[in-house]
């Protein structure tokens, strides 16, 4: 396999911003997202944390062109494509292809439960035979505690064998060290490429040689976690992971999503990056302030999010 330009690093599920009348709001996107790459943070729009699962196919096209259209770099950009439909997962890979997003993080089917291995299969292999293209790059979605659909390592083994030249890495959310370990040292010497799915794990899965993590609050903390990436090797790296788990408890103490969006709310001054899709509910004033209070106390900044 070909591990040559391959995603690595810090990668953000960049949250969407939503109007009042909660239509995506695509000049707070595109500034959030210029601010995420002058972080040297990669956006891989369309993940849980980007309510990705509460818009359409149509919007998240739109999107995607948006943000190309704008002049973000198809090198820095991982799409989420994996829906509930294997025909919107389909539409929605060929269309990133198609511009130029060769790399994309892709969820399994998820709307039913205890669905097998072969079922599962079948899935990614219909997806990579309909979207046909030989720069596709698959990195699956591993994330049980919200799917509830797992993705076992012997799936990841078989698609391995199957496509070799397709299937390029894992983002694990699990929330499990174990395995994100089982897969390094059972992949990655195949070529296989893993993030774990928050900083919690970065600085243990760099030293267990993984590529870095796709995390929510890479859309807040962007510039600490990137820090650790670069400096992961350095005497300091558990107080730098350390102090990146003291913020990432303050976001745990709440609904992560309207956390995340509240709190560039706060430091942008711009109260309505709070609005969320339903059935998600904004933070209320109260817990809006309790956020910013415990922010502050662990010495929380957002350089240059003001508009």
């Amino acid at each position: 396999m070909n591990t040559e330009n391959r995603p690595c690093g810090v990668y953000s599920p960049v949250v969407t911003p939503f109007k009042k009348n909660l239509q995506p709001d695509h000049e707070r996107y595109v500034r959030h997202c210029r601010w995420l790459i002058g972080q040297d943070v990669g956006l891989a729009v369309f993940g849980t944390n980007s309510e990705a699962n509460s818009m359409s196919v149509d919007e998240k096209k739109v999107l995607l062109d948006t943000l190309l259209e704008a002049g973000i770099p198809t090198t820095r950009l991982m799409p989420g494509t994996g829906c509930a439909a294997l025909t919107d997962s389909v539409e929605l890979t060929r269309h990133a292809v198609a511009r130029g997003c060769h790399n994309v993080l892709m969820l399994p089917p998820f709307y039913y439960k205890g669905v097998s291995d072969e079922g599962l299969f079948r899935s990614f292999s219909e997806i990579i035979q309909r979207v046909g293209a030989a720069e596709l790059r698959v990195y699956v979605y591993h994330i049980p505690p919200v799917s509830q659909v797992p993705i076992s390592l012997a799936l990841i083994e078989r698609l391995l064998k199957a496509y070799p030249d397709v299937i390029a890495g894992v983002k694990d959310s699990s929330g499990n060290w174990s395995n994100t370990q089982a897969m390094l040292e059972r992949f990655q010497p195949q070529g296989f490429d893993v993030f774990a799915g928050s900083e919690t794990f970065l600085l243990a899965t760099l030293r267990g040689g993984g590529v870095g993590c796709i995390t929510a609050t890479g859309n807040v903390n962007p510039g600490p976690i990137v820090q650790l990436y670069r400096n992961w090797r350095a005497a300091d790296a558990d107080e730098r992971q350390r102090a990146l788990d003291a913020t990432r408890a303050v976001f745990a103490k709440f609904s992560m999503i309207p956390a995340l969006k509240a709190a560039i709310g706060i430091y942008a001054k711009d109260p309505e990056w709070g609005t969320v899709r339903p059935p998600l509910v904004d933070l209320t004033p109260a817990e809006c302030a309790a956020l910013a209070a415990s922010l502050h106390d662990v010495g929380f900044t957002m350089p240059g999010i003001e508009r």
